[in-house]
């Protein structure tokens, strides 16, 4: 079989960047089994309730939902399992030291292949208020009325 190359993207989290005002993103490999693998080549995965969480020195993947690959035997894995993050120490160490202050998360944003090994990427986030949620929906959809004006005077 040839050597994958380039990005596939297998599932985002629309609703993070919604929820959440985003600060840094890390790419971080993950520790899967051999049918999760084939479940997410088939595009079988759901970031919305991930978090990331810490427990001493490794980093943990939670709440992501990767469906039971269908070919699969006795051997399938649990589809809400705890999955582990490869990340360096030192990253591990200082995510955990920002975690540790009150409303900051870690949340997946995007699930993907990367020359054939599955990568997410995660970001540390700041939970938004309701008006913060309310504004962005409405920045949105002035910049869509606006781009909307600009198309039909350009073509007229």
């Amino acid at each position: 079989m040839a050597k994958q190359t380039g990005k596939q993207v297998v599932a985002t989290n629309r609703k993070a960047r919604h929820e959440y005002h985003l600060d840094q993103t890390l790419e971080a490999g993950i520790a899967l089994t051999g049918s999760e693998v084939k479940a997410l080549r088939a595009g079988m995965a759901s970031l919305a309730d991930g978090w990331v969480s810490f427990d001493g020195r490794e980093a943990w993947l939670e709440g992501v939902h990767i469906a039971e690959y269908a070919q699969g035997s006795w051997t399938n894995h649990a589809p809400r399992r705890k999955r582990r993050l490869l990340l360096h120490r030192d990253e591990i160490r200082k995510w955990a030291a920002k975690t540790a202050e009150a409303g900051v998360t870690v949340v997946p944003l995007q699930l993907y292949f990367l020359d054939g090994r599955a990568k997410v990427e995660i970001a540390l986030a700041r939970g938004k208020r309701e008006w913060d949620k309310r504004q962005a929906l409405r920045e949105r959809q002035d910049n869509l009325d606006a781009r909307r004006a600009m198309r039909s005077r350009t073509y007229r």
